[in-house]
This record gives structure tokens, sequence and C-alpha cells, in this order.
């Protein structure tokens, strides 16, 4: 949620940075009804103390022979006005709070100023694309062959967007998140989690997928919880209405959690095989951390996605977002999107942004700089950690041989037990 004193501060570069982000916002009448909400509160404070007033004097008129009928009716009259004012405040406000949980957290200056993802610039660029004797075979091809991804069974249990990994696949797929989550809590240092998959509303809203994206999220309607999206919303939401200690901070923590989405493939390369699923497993990093951190630790963050990717072998680039294309509850985000040689695209398996303090803000989430200091709210970080299924995509389609069979890269072989070439059936 956006910072509201900012806000009254400075509504027109609200108004422009919404702009970047393609929304044309009548700040003009946001900042009218937030006004009104104000005034409303004092109108109705000032009715309440005058009703107060009224009540106490009741005893003083019935002392000095007055009418006390009269004094009872006025200080009814004013309790009922001061009642009405707060109704009316209520409402307001309630229309305000649910006009700002919908508006996205405004781009930080830096970030490229674009409509949408052509305006995203590619800063970095590692390693080169495999080269293959004739065409490289997309995934949809070689899984099956390798009796690894079964796609008609998925589709019978679940429909279309879901597949069934085999033998070799699961453990691949295993193997993969066992990697990552060893890399990151072994080599750099995070907490891990394991944390629940489905979340009350609370945490939805704390991390900004509700109210905004309720339309492509699984609901358990009669339990009112969700399949989780992404550990994003568990892991951001652990500490929600906690205060830190600095000396406590930054907190790096991964979890690896099946990931629910109703939006699967809508047109091209995405409605074939497991480019786009309504389930798959993710490995998630978040930081919790403080302002003058964040910048950097972002880098830092994406630093380590990038160096497992290096150690798989899979040529990858970088993009800087644009603001037209940067997330709702984001203020700067990094793509990391790997070679796919049998579809000739590009596909992305992580993507780490910046929040500042605008989910800090829905989830409560504060620290202190020095002991007893009034709390500030921290900036959250988040990354992928990495995104399968997509790393498998690019695994088997980047380590493919000419004999259909496909090289285990090194560092994943301890993980299947010394396997070093899944081979057709």
């Amino acid at each position: 949620m956006i910072d509201i004193a900012r806000f009254r501060a400075d509504p027109e570069g609200f108004a422009e940075a919404w702009r970047h982000r393609g929304l044309d916002v009548d700040v003009a009448a946001l900042a009218d009804l937030d006004k009104r909400v104000r005034e409303l509160k004092t109108e109705a404070e000032s009715a309440k103390a005058e009703a107060n007033a009224a009540s106490k004097a009741i005893g003083r008129v019935a002392k000095d022979g007055g009418d006390i009928n009269a004094a009872r009716s006025e200080a009814k009259r004013l309790g009922d006005r001061g009642k009405e004012l707060s109704e009316q405040r209520q409402e307001l406000e309630d229309a305000f709070k649910a006009q700002i949980l919908e508006l996205p957290n405004p781009c930080l200056t830096t970030v490229p100023v674009g409509s949408d993802e052509t305006g995203n610039v590619v800063t970095e660029t590692w390693g080169s694309p495999a080269t293959f004797a004739g065409d490289a075979k997309p995934h949809w091809e070689l899984g099956p062959a390798l009796d690894i991804l079964d796609f008609e069974r998925g589709a019978k249990l679940s429909g279309s967007g879901f597949v069934v990994y085999r033998g070799l696949g699961a453990r691949l797929n295993r193997a993969l998140i066992s990697w990552f989550i060893d890399q990151l809590s072994g080599e750099h240092g995070y907490t891990e989690l394991g944390v629940p998959y489905l979340v009350g509303p609370e945490a939805m809203q704390g991390t900004g997928q509700l109210p905004k994206f309720a339309d492509q999220l699984y609901r358990c309607a009669e339990d009112e919880l969700y399949l989780i999206p992404t550990a994003e919303v568990p892991v951001t939401n652990l500490h929600a209405g906690e205060i830190f200690d600095v000396a406590d901070l930054p907190r790096r923590y991964c979890a690896h959690t099946p990931c629910f989405r109703r939006e699967a493939g809508a047109a091209g390369v995405g409605t074939r095989g497991i480019t786009r699923v309504h389930q798959f497993d993710k490995v998630e990093m978040v930081w919790l951390t403080t302002p003058e951190r964040s910048d950097d630790d972002l880098m830092t963050m994406r630093g380590h996605a990038e160096l497992m990717l290096q150690r798989l072998g899979l040529h990858y680039r970088v993009l800087e977002l644009c603001t037209g294309d940067t997330g709702f509850s984001s203020a700067h985000t990094y793509d990391l999107e790997v070679w796919s040689p049998g579809t000739g695209s590009w596909l992305e398996v992580s993507s780490c942004s910046t929040f500042t303090d605008f989910q800090a803000r829905r989830a409560g989430l504060r620290y202190r700089s020095e002991p007893g200091a009034k709390p500030s709210l921290l900036h959250t970080i988040n990354g992928s950690g990495l995104a399968l299924p997509r790393c498998v995509i690019a695994l088997l389609e980047t380590h493919q041989r000419s004999d259909g069979s496909v090289t285990v890269p090194e560092v994943l072989r301890p993980y299947l037990g010394g396997v070093e070439v899944i081979a057709p059936a």
C-alpha cells in the first residue's frame, strides 16, 4: 500500500508514476475523498465532545431547576449526530482504502519508462546458445521419449495445464529443488522454511495478491483460505505485525512450495508442454531488510540466482523491467530468462524485485533503528531461486544429445544417485 502522507504531499507525483505504469488515476478525486474522511473524523470527534459535555450538564440543569427533558434531548441529538458522522466517515474511509488497495506501487525513478515488455532493457547476458548437429528438439518431444514427462495422464487427472513427472523426471525435479535449497541455505546463509500452502486473505492482501488478483487465485471458499501462488506470500507474512531490532536485519529466508495459479498459457508456445502450467514447484528467496540496504540487497539476491544458472550451464540474460511491465507490488524488478533451444525463445525462471515499504505497510513489518526509537517500515525483497518447470525445460533442451539422451549437469549428479545421462527408455 502506498504512503498516504507522501500522497497527500505530492498527488501529482503519484499520478505521473502511475501513468508510467499505464494507469490514469484521478488523484484529485482521491485526494478529495481522503480530505473528506479527515474532515468527518474531526466533525465526529467534536460532536462527541459536545454530547459528552451536554450529558454532564444534565445534573447541573436538574440542580438549578431547569428543563431536564430539554437537556436530555439536546444530549441525545448531539450523540446521534456524532454517531451519524462516524458512520459516514467509516463508509468513506472504507471506500478510500478499497481504492488505495487497487493501486500499484510507484516504480523507482531509476526504472526505465516504457508501456510494455518492449521497453525492457537487457542489462547482461551469460554464456552462449547451445549448438546442435540438427534441429534442437523441444521438451514436449524429449520428455515423453525419455519417459519422464506424461502430458496425457496429467490432463486426464486434472485437465489442461497439468503434467505428471515419471521416474527420472520426478527425481530430476526433486534434485533441482534440493540443490537450490542447499545452495541458498548452505552457501549463502538463508534460513530454510517449510510453510503452509494455504493462507488466509490477510496474507494475500499483505503481499498484494488481494484484492487486485482475486480472479487468478484458487480459493477454498468454505474455509476462506487460498492456495498460494508463490512462497512469497507465507514467507513475507511470517513476521506480519512484528517489530525487529535493526541488528536482526536483514533476514534471509528460502522455501520450496508448489505454486498454484489459474492463468496458464494464453497463446503461442506457452500452450504446449510445461512452459505455463497451473501447478509448479518453486524455491523462493525472501529478504526483510532496511531501506538503506535494499538496493544493494536486491543485487546480492539476483547474484545468488544467477550463480545457480551458471553452475547448471544454462545460457541466460538479465532484463531490467520497464515501468509498464513491472509487477503490481514491485518498485524495481530484474527478470532472469534462460534460453530454450527447442522453442527458440527466452523463458523467465526468476524475477528479483524490491517492493520498498509497499508490502511492509500492508503486513505491518517494522523495525527500530536503535533501542527506544519509533518503529519504521522495513523493505521487502523477493526472487525465485529458482522456478521449475522452466529450469527442467532449459536443462533438457540445452543438454540434449544427438541420440535423444540428455546429459545431467555435474552439480546435480550426486542428487540423482550418480546418474550422468538420462537415456530413452
